[in-house]
Order: structure tokens, then C-alpha cells, then sequence
């Protein structure tokens, strides 16, 4: 069972194709993860190795972020239908010290050239937390 969790909030209302989702979620996923690291000091705590990237020096106290490179974390995904939700879930972490990384899309293949906002992930987290930010919210 994980002990931790990662929450994706896709904008809905953008109606973006599925490989976009995935992409945007993908984006979203991987600075969450590089801004946590860099957050608590670790981001030079990486070795390459046959198997991949492993962090180095993980600590055994056990963090959310330790968690999610020691045994993965859920990763899941919910939905708003606007911006300004988006940006409030955002605004929300913010204020509790929680980093949400919001993803601004250049716009190039879907939007006719606008940067929009498309989705936001959350660092990991405790399920608790977790759910106070984005608990009421339909999954994707």
C-alpha cells in the first residue's frame, strides 16, 4: 500500500486529445517532483545506474518524497472545468507550504498559439493532506 500520494488536476474544459493529457500530466508530474527535490536541498543526490536514475542518500525516516522514489506513490488524477479553479487549488497550496506545479502549455498544437494553463501537480504527499486540496474533485 502506498504512503503517499501524487495528485494531477487536469483542466476538463480545454478538451484536450488524450496524448495531450498525458503529455501536460507528464510535464506536471516531473517539475512537481524536480521542485520538491530542490525544495529540501536533493537535487544533486541522483546516480545513474543499469536499472536508472536512483537517488542517492534516501532518508530511511521516511518521507512522502522519499516514498515516492523508495516505493512509487498513487498517482492520481481528478478534474476541474476551469482556470480559476485550477489556479485556486494552486493558490491553496501555496498558502499550507505545498508545492503545485501549474502547467502553462506555448499553445502550439492545440490552443491557435495562446499559452494556456492546462493542469497542475501537487508534490507527494500524505493521502490526508492530499485530499484537503483536491478530495472533492471527480476523477479524470
Amino acid at each position: 500500500m502506498y504512503k503517499s500520494k501524487m495528485m494531477i488536476v487536469m483542466r476538463r474544459d480545454l478538451k484536450m486529445r488524450k496524448g495531450k493529457i498525458a503529455a501536460q500530466a507528464g510535464h506536471a508530474c516531473i517539475d512537481a517532483i524536480l521542485m520538491a527535490l530542490n525544495k529540501e536541498g536533493r537535487l544533486n543526490d541522483f546516480e545513474m545506474t543499469v536499472d536508472g536514475i536512483v537517488l542517492k542518500n534516501i532518508d530511511k525516516s521516511s518521507s512522502p518524497l522519499s516514498d515516492w522514489f523508495m516505493y512509487g506513490c498513487a498517482k492520481v488524477c481528478v478534474y476541474v472545468d476551469s482556470e480559476e479553479a485550477l489556479l485556486d487549488i494552486a493558490q491553496k497550496a501555496k498558502e499550507k507550504g505545498i508545492i503545485a506545479s501549474v502547467i502553462t502549455d506555448a499553445g502550439m498544437t492545440e490552443f491557435h498559439g495562446v499559452p494556456t494553463k492546462t493542469c497542475l501537480a501537487l508534490e507527494p504527499l500524505p493521502a490526508d493532506i492530499a485530499d484537503e486540496l483536491t478530495g472533492d474533485l471527480p476523477l479524470y
